[in-house]
């Protein structure tokens, strides 16, 4: 995520090459960020910090947050840091980073690698217009973001956006192998149930419609559509995607506590 965020930002012109420096644990990460987009490489948070950043982006491991600690060894962090590890609280944060100029806690989904994302996120406490401006533009880069009102509403964004992508690839597993199943050649399947799902996807981010509306667009009478829609009833599809988006978000609460 955090190549895709330095990708989009040198794309758009946001930001130069010059202007980005990256860090990360030694298993070549930021060797390989740096040779492949050009902007300066570290070799310590110390020394990320002798360039007075103005925004810190942390995009490592969660478990990799004590050793972040660690390695300040009493740095002082007086500028904006903007997480997009999952399950981090805030207040966990504060106590890595509390010189911090203002913490933001963001969730983004793996769609932002190609600019089609979408960021929930949070402030600490109120941010001034220019540090607002700043978050907004970087994380724009990933697609679409969204101020949210409380840290609680992360747990929520996590559940529905930040799991979703893999809540409509499985969708698609699901009806490549149907169409196996009914006797399409695999090939087929797989090309069939791909453009489908895309295309009807872009169709309703470009329509002004609702997505009931484009359903019943679709829906004839006792036709073949309402005979899937039908099962999907029956088999209580909005009740399973409701459990499992609970679950989701469960989970993250369980992982914001640990």
């Amino acid at each position: 995520m955090v190549t895709a965020i330095v990708s989009s930002l040198l794309r758009s012109q946001s930001f130069t090459a010059g202007q980005i420096i990256c860090c990360s644990a030694k298993d070549g990460t930021s060797e390989k960020l740096a040779a492949a987009t050009g902007i300066k490489r570290a070799n310590s948070l110390a020394e990320i910090f002798d360039f007075q950043p103005s925004l810190l982006i942390l995009g490592c491991k969660p478990q990799q947050l004590d050793s972040i600690s660690k390695s300040l060894d009493g740095q002082k962090v007086d500028c904006l840091v903007l997480s997009i590890m999952a399950g981090i609280p805030l207040d966990r944060l504060s106590i890595t980073f509390p010189d911090a100029c203002n913490i933001i806690r963001s969730m983004p989904n793996t769609p932002g690698q190609i600019g089609e994302g979408i960021t929930g996120y949070v402030f600490c406490k109120p941010p001034t217009p220019k540090d607002q401006s700043l978050v907004t533009d970087v994380l724009s880069a990933l697609g679409k973001s969204a101020k949210l009102q409380s840290e609680e509403d992360i747990d929520r964004v996590t559940a529905v956006s930040g799991s979703g992508p893999a809540y409509l690839f499985e969708f698609a597993c699901a009806l490549e192998a149907a169409a196996k199943e009914i006797g399409l050649a695999d090939p087929l399947a797989h090309q069939f149930a791909i453009q489908t799902i895309t295309g009807s996807a872009k169709l309703l981010a470009e329509s002004k419609l609702h997505p009931e509306e484009l359903r019943d667009q679709v829906t004839s009478p006792n036709g073949t559509t309402q005979a899937a829609l039908d099962s999907f009833q029956s088999s209580a599809l909005r009740e399973i995607v409701y459990k499992a988006v609970k679950a989701a978000r469960e989970r993250s609460i369980e992982l914001s506590r640990a």
